[in-house]
């Protein structure tokens, strides 16, 4: 470890410390299942209670007086965990259920509905440099997007978090050579494209990986059918980006039987209300559920 991430590591600790005791950071408790499917050790977490979340939006709905409330202008200082770039600062995110779950968050308003750019990838390389994680973006409310401030996410992976593997991350280490031709995992039955990275990560390099990014994922975005010339993108994704390769899901649904997806989803990551809801999942089954809020795999996919 860096003495920069090193820095940045404990910054994380002791903002999560200090937001714990003031009640600013309010975990939700959950119980975790894995639930296997394809090979693929998918985590399950049953949420113990989402009232508190759930009493929050609707006060902060009332004090907007309807209108949609956005959390981060201004962001809670006490979440403030440290200034990225010019453009972007990382908040931790308020109603976590992975520890130290860290948002990436544009200084300025812009949409979630928005095209990525240069800017936000480097402020996702400047905070993956300091703690190597899962990186994620939700490209709409189909998607799982649930603020319309844009914002990245990333899941931090260590003996810290007690996360140390992305599930899908198996399937696509063993596909390293079918990836280099085809850019699809065999297995998953949904629209996708997962591509490897090689690049240099070091300090010095940030700005060059940010742009390096850019460049894959308006190639992914590419290869899901989203027209790159638009204002917008017109077709609902879910991004997820590591050190080692990029990967994007189109999607059609947010939820299906009541069991609502993210990217975290397509990560192996999944979310649960209850334990009736994880009986259903476990009917359904990780991966067709994936299949039921994505789309149909194309033809020459």
């Amino acid at each position: 470890m860096t003495d920069q991430s090193s820095s940045f590591w404990q910054k994380v600790l002791a903002t999560t410390e200090q937001a714990l005791e003031s009640g600013a950071l309010q975990p939700i408790s959950t119980q975790f299942r894995v639930l296997a499917d394809h090979g693929i050790p998918f985590g399950v977490r049953v949420l113990d209670s989402l009232n508190r979340k759930e009493t929050a939006r609707k006060t902060q709905q009332a004090k907007a007086g309807g209108k949609p409330f956005n959390p981060f202008l201004p962001y809670e200082e006490a979440l403030f965990v440290d200034q990225l770039s010019q453009t972007h600062v990382c908040l931790l995110n308020k109603f976590n259920v992975v520890d130290h779950h860290l948002l990436i968050v544009t200084r300025q308003y812009e949409s979630q509905d928005t095209w990525l750019n240069p800017d936000d990838f480097e402020a996702l390389a400047s905070c993956m440099f300091r703690a190597d994680g899962l990186g994620f973006y939700n490209g709409g409310t189909q998607a799982g997007a649930s603020q319309h401030h844009k914002h990245l996410q990333l899941v931090p992976l260590s003996a810290n978090t007690g996360q140390f593997n992305i599930p899908i991350s198996t399937l696509v280490n063993t596909q390293k050579e079918y990836l280099a031709n085809y850019h699809t995992l065999p297995k998953l039955p949904f629209h996708h494209s997962v591509h490897s990275l090689t690049l240099h990560w070091t300090e010095q390099s940030l700005a060059a990986i940010g742009h390096s990014l850019h460049r894959m994922y308006q190639q992914i975005m590419a290869e899901l059918g989203q027209n790159l010339l638009a204002d917008t993108p017109d077709i609902p994704y879910n991004l997820l980006i590591t050190r080692d390769w990029m990967m994007g899901i189109e999607r059609s649904q947010a939820t299906y039987q009541g069991i609502g997806v993210n990217s975290l989803g397509y990560a192996g990551w999944l979310l649960v209300k209850d334990l009736d809801n994880l009986k259903q999942l476990e009917q359904i089954g990780p991966i067709n559920l994936l299949r039921k809020v994505g789309c149909p795999l194309r033809p020459n996919s």
